[in-house]
């Protein structure tokens, strides 16, 4: 079920918007090379936490038999995994990775969700394009993002972007409205044909996140039952913010 927000719940999902914002904000400047993903990780939950917050995805349930709840307060996939990298303390970060983290801040029983991709170091051309392209992606979506609209107008808009770039998009995952829960409806798939889906209202807040790839479309499951990486061994990007859809531009939330 779809929820529209009321004025108070916008209010406290600001303030979870907020702080996830500022935590990239610190991430930006401590990542570096010959950290290990786990460090990264133990820092950003003690910036969440000390700052109010509580890291959402610290223990969220695999549902699958076998597989631990998610470790983590951060997701960090490097190079050719696209997204939900386990934090280990034997990932180190190396010069020239391309470096995605996801996080989700809990604050006043609200989320925030967002995703940032970090170049590390001397980078190649290809990943600093990459980057660029998964980012602005987002923005196309964002155009699409308005009262009346439907769903697939953002996914039509992010798939034709990335597309005329040569680059692939993951099908598997998608982005998804957010509230009290870390997922909840409407799906916001990345791809989709114009004027398909859920209409959007206003009071909706939904996340967008272009998982782009250079490669070839396919992926593939990690041993750790989390991770999801190319399936050719491509490079990825992965870019997302927490929106709130208005009566007239939509208001990207987690951007400070």
């Amino acid at each position: 079920m779809i929820t529209i927000k009321s004025k108070r719940e916008i209010e406290l999902m600001k303030e979870a918007c907020k702080l996830t914002a500022q935590v990239y904000d610190y991430i930006e400047k401590i990542i570096k090379p010959g950290m290990s993903t786990w460090e990264l990780d133990s820092l950003a939950e003690k910036f969440i936490r000390e700052h109010g917050g509580i890291p959402a995805e610290k223990g969220y349930p695999s549902g699958i038999r076998g597989v631990p709840d998610f470790p983590g307060s951060l997701c960090v996939s490097i190079n050719d995994v696209v997204i939900h990298g386990v934090p280990s303390k034997d990932i180190i970060i190396q010069d020239g990775d391309v470096v995605s983290v996801d996080t989700v801040v809990l604050k006043n029983g609200y989320n925030g969700d967002a995703a940032r991709t970090f170049l590390i170091g001397n980078c190649s051309e290809e990943a600093k394009k990459l980057v660029e392209v998964t980012k602005q992606a987002f923005f196309e979506g964002l155009k699409f993002a308005k009262a009346g609209n439907r769903v697939g107008d953002i996914s039509h808009a992010v798939e034709t972007y990335v597309r005329s770039f040569g680059y692939n998009l993951v099908r598997e995952f998608q982005g998804h409205g957010i509230g009290k829960e870390m997922h909840e409806d409407p799906g916001v798939p990345n791809i989709g044909k114009a004027g398909k889906g859920p209409r959007l209202e206003a009071g909706m807040t939904i996340c967008i996140e272009p998982m782009v790839m250079v490669g070839k479309q396919d992926i593939w499951e990690l041993d750790d039952g989390w991770s999801i990486a190319t399936q050719d061994g491509s490079l990825s990007a992965h870019y997302e913010n927490t929106i709130l859809i208005t009566e007239n531009e939509p208001k990207v939330l987690t951007i400070l």
